[in-house]
């Protein structure tokens, strides 16, 4: 048999296994390489003492995606592992202690709303339609397509018009809603991606629309569990993976009499050359280009380009397992702090630590009682804070964060903290800079604005480099986890499968 072309994907985080899959289904001989001594990415797991630590994401809201890999195969997702919806998605409290429970039914949702605003239970039916037609668009119709040509940007521009795409998420949610509270509610998504909801396009209302499809999802066992399935299935279809490996240079040469560019493969730390006929890269997109790609390489993507571009926040987690459990509990919770827009604006465009915080609390065992042991509760606890581009030391504020954020659990949510701890240890953006690659440690790579969405975002193709191509939180269309998984959906429509014509498909 023919040798069938070969492909290297860098990077096994969520994105990476996905277009490692889908190329392996198309007939290429895949090799997947990351740097980490296990697979997952952002989504790798900590295992200490009996406690399972989800290292990131924890929110699934579009399992069909996770599903459609096995079936690429002839397989069921269902025998590899297993995924339980969840009630309510979020309880979000308020710095009054109010809460409010986010998810569930419709009605669920408009009794919540009733507490807090009866007559903004007519503008929130209004802002439901309205983000349906969104995600009808954004998410269905647009969310596995590629974007590297001008003419499918100019296609959807009267559309993006009509949905008011120019708005920001809280400018669109404050059209229906009137009650702060309850704008603080639906508007906070764009955090999970990397967005303020003060600056992100209103596109990203469709997040709402997408919970409510699908509702939101625990894998048993954590996220760690849908990596191991996924490593399961790269293994039974012939995908080869080294880890323990960094790629140091994507290879390149010249040819044909336009002086294009075109990928030769890989070289390793060490001085290791893989040869490649395409090269998928997982790696954060900023990063790949600066850091990865020979500036003589570089036509668009100069590094005066990438540092105009605007980068979303950086990432306090601490993670940490208590000897009792807290039953009151919900498995996510959004604890708001006082300050919402200044704090946000603070976080985005400030250089230095704030004061105040608001904190995403996640507590597995709520779910599934063996992420802990008998008795015992794991938890992790994120704070949007400034990427790296400010000037926080973080040898000093990183210990102080600690201290006041389970100072503000055990005040709130979590009484008896400190005398319970058993387990804790945490990471600050340098960690994200340093371990997994992110371009001034950010969370989310570049922010969802209107500017550097769709065309405008990193093409999943590249533009300088002929057999380049790109997934992951900053390509279109985004980050978070259905946003990386049809990231690599999108290589369907431009990577023939082996044996068939070349031609490429665009929207």
């Amino acid at each position: 048999m023919p040798t069938p072309p070969q492909a290297i994907v860098i990077g096994a985080g969520l994105g990476g296994l996905a277009a490692a899959l889908r190329l392996r289904a198309r007939g290429y001989g895949v090799t997947l390489v990351d740097r980490l001594d296990q697979l997952g990415g952002r989504a790798a797991v900590y295992r200490r003492n009996g406690f399972v630590f989800d290292a990131g994401p924890t929110v699934v809201t579009a399992p069909f995606l996770f599903d459609e890999l096995f079936q690429l195969f002839g397989k069921r997702m269902a025998d590899y592992l297993r995924m339980v919806p969840l009630a309510p998605w979020y309880r979000i409290r308020f710095h009054d202690g109010r809460t409010f429970d986010y998810g569930g039914t419709v009605a669920d949702t408009e009794a919540e709303i009733r507490r807090f605003n009866p007559a903004d239970v007519e503008g929130y039916r209004r802002f439901l339609a309205r983000t349906r037609e969104i995600f009808a668009v954004g998410f269905t119709q647009l969310g596995d397509l590629p974007f590297h040509d001008v003419r499918a940007m100019l296609r959807i521009v009267p559309t993006m018009i009509r949905l008011q795409s120019y708005r920001s998420v809280y400018g669109f949610v404050a059209k229906y809603i009137r009650h702060p509270a309850l704008r603080q509610v639906f508007s906070f998504q764009p955090l999970l991606v990397g967005g303020n909801p003060f600056t992100t396009t209103s596109i990203y209302t469709l997040i709402h629309y997408l919970e409510r499809e699908w509702g939101i999802h625990f894998a048993m066992g954590g996220t760690a569990s849908i990596v191991a399935a996924l490593g399961s299935l790269l293994d039974e279809e012939g995908v080869t993976v080294r880890l323990g490996a960094t790629v140091e240079e994507i290879t390149c040469e010249r040819h044909g009499g336009r002086a294009r560019t075109r990928v030769t493969g890989v070289r390793l730390a060490g001085g290791e050359r893989l040869r490649a006929d395409v090269v998928v890269a997982n790696a954060d997109a900023p990063f790949v280009y600066q850091r990865l790609i020979a500036p003589e390489f570089r036509r668009k993507w100069t590094n005066r380009r990438l540092r105009r571009l605007k980068y979303s926040m950086g990432l306090f987690v601490l993670y940490f397992g208590t000897r009792r459990t807290y039953p009151d509990l919900a498995h996510h919770m959004i604890l708001l702090g006082p300050r919402y827009k200044g704090l946000l604006a603070d976080i985005f465009n400030g250089h230095r630590l704030p004061h105040d915080f608001s904190l995403y609390l996640h507590a597995p065992t709520r779910t599934d009682p063996s992420m802990a042991p008998a008795g015992c509760e794991a938890f992790y606890v994120l704070a949007p804070v400034p990427n790296l581009q400010g000037s926080i030391d973080w040898s000093l504020e990183g210990p102080r964060l600690k201290d006041r954020i389970i100072d503000h659990l055990e005040d709130t949510v979590l009484p008896g903290l400190r005398e319970h701890l058993v387990e804790q240890f945490y990471v600050t953006p340098e960690h994200f800079r340093d371990t997994l690659l992110s371009l001034h440690g950010t969370g989310f790579s570049i922010q969802p604005i209107l500017q550097q969405s769709a065309y405008f975002r990193f093409h999943n193709r590249s533009e300088d480099v002929d057999g380049l191509f790109l997934v992951g939180a900053g390509t279109h269309p985004g980050a978070g986890m259905p946003g990386v998984l049809s990231s690599a959906k999108v290589l369907d429509r431009l990577l023939p499968a082996v044996g068939t014509a070349a031609a490429e498909v665009v929207p």
